[in-house]
């Protein structure tokens, strides 16, 4: 049965999250179901055991299929880890045809060409992605076909991966009985689902704060600029809460989420938090304000890092719309007050868009940001659609209801 259906499988340090969504008439994404199981294979954006990491995404997957009533074969993969760098690379084609009419097999002989530049023997690459082009030396071209030259020239963000990062992925995804359709680096993922084009336009950054890694994209002029990748995020924070105070990773975990705040300045009320006791040590209370200064120095560091990752690329004077912050991470309160502190620059929270009904509600938030860019796909990547399996009676019966459902909430929004 042939339906438009996408899947993304977003492979995180704390979580794997799984999203089974369809494109309706309307470009609008309907969440068919999602599913979430604890990661443990996982360390900073790399897979660290693949028995574990393949048992998590099969648990994921199995959630998100058995609330979807369909199952999956194939899904869009998230790539992130520090292995991840990118690099600037123009190139050009002559054009030969009599017309002189520029065709897809135009870019496509642009795009093998990147292929055959020289990179290190461990590394791929990973995405080619078209900054601008030119014709006969006429620059600012957004897409080149049908118009008319002799030369066409392009500039191209092509992000790198490491080879056995990819492999060990393959066979973690593939030994949970999926097979890959894309690959999509993290932060470019997040940014097609919380950025929008006016942002891309005037040059924005998108901050993606996970548990393992802090994911980073760059645009100006509706392209990509500079992607990157740093290792430290979320669990450093916990980690931090947890040396500090003596307590264990759960409870370090539910401070931070209950009572953690990026910066003094956002504290709404001082209170004193209770801390619980480990083995012969008792119960203990400290002000929420030693809480935050554990959490504030850890943040400030993570921004101050972005911030000269992003001076040293050569593009703090051009982000005029400010920093995007999505992921789990920026879940944390007075995120937004530290990152205009650190960046001198207006921020918001990125939450996913474009969404349609279904439980598509129940992923709006800035933890399923980058699983809510994976179903999308990229511009250029391979076809999101393909053959979906359908499961038994009992879930085709539950799709119906799903559908009478879903027609209702159609029928009452259009009153």
């Amino acid at each position: 049965m042939k339906k438009n259906i996408l899947a993304g499988l977003d492979l995180g340090t704390t979580k794997v999250c799984a999203v089974i969504a369809e494109k309706g008439d309307n470009s609008k994404i309907d969440i068919l179901g999602f599913g979430i199981a604890p990661s443990e294979g996982l360390h900073k954006g790399l897979v660290a055991n693949i028995s574990k990491t393949a048992e998590a995404i099969k648990n994921a997957v199995q959630i998100a299929s058995n609330r979807a009533g369909i199952q999956i074969n194939t899904v869009n993969v998230g790539v992130a880890g520090e292995h991840i760098t990118s690099i600037r690379h123009r190139n050009y084609v002559t054009i030969n045809s009599e017309e002189k009419e520029i065709t897809k097999a135009d870019l496509d002989r642009l795009e093998a060409d990147v292929r055959t530049i020289r990179i290190p023997s461990d590394r791929q690459i990973l995405h080619i992605i078209p900054e601008e082009f030119s014709i006969d030396h006429q620059g600012g071209i957004e897409n080149p076909l049908g118009m008319s030259g002799s030369r066409l020239e392009a500039t191209n963000h092509v992000v790198l991966a490491s080879i056995p990062a990819i492999q060990n992925i393959k066979k973690s995804v593939e030994r949970a009985g999926l097979h890959v359709q894309d690959y999509i680096l993290q932060p470019i993922a997040s940014s097609s689902s919380v950025l929008e084009e006016s942002e891309k336009d005037l040059g924005v950054a998108l901050i993606d704060i996970g548990g393992g890694t802090t994911d980073i994209a760059i645009f100006h002029n509706k392209a990509i600029k500079h992607t990157k990748v740093i290792g430290v995020a979320g669990n450093q924070v916990t980690n931090d809460i947890r040396e500090s105070l003596g307590v264990v990773t759960e409870e370090a975990e539910n401070l931070k989420k209950e009572y953690g705040y990026a910066t003094e300045g956002a504290i709404i009320r001082e209170m004193d938090i209770l801390i619980k006791g480990v083995g012969a040590r008792g119960n203990t209370k400290i002000p929420i304000s030693l809480l935050t200064q554990i959490i504030s120095l850890r943040m400030r560091e993570l921004f101050v890092l972005i911030d000269n990752e992003i001076r040293s690329a050569g593009f703090k004077n051009k982000i005029k719309a400010g920093i995007i912050l999505t992921g789990g991470g920026s879940l944390l309160k007075g995120c937004t007050e530290l990152a205009e502190e650190v960046f001198g620059l207006p921020s918001r929270i990125g939450v996913p868009q474009e969404l349609g009904h279904g439980l598509s509600n129940e992923i709006e938030s800035p933890e399923f940001a980058t699983v809510a860019g994976l179903i999308k796909g990229i511009p250029g990547g391979k076809s999101s659609e393909y053959q979906v399996l359908i499961k038994p009676d009992k879930l085709k019966a539950k799709n119906k209801v799903s559908f009478l459902i879903k027609k209702f909430q159609q029928f009452f929004d259009e009153l």
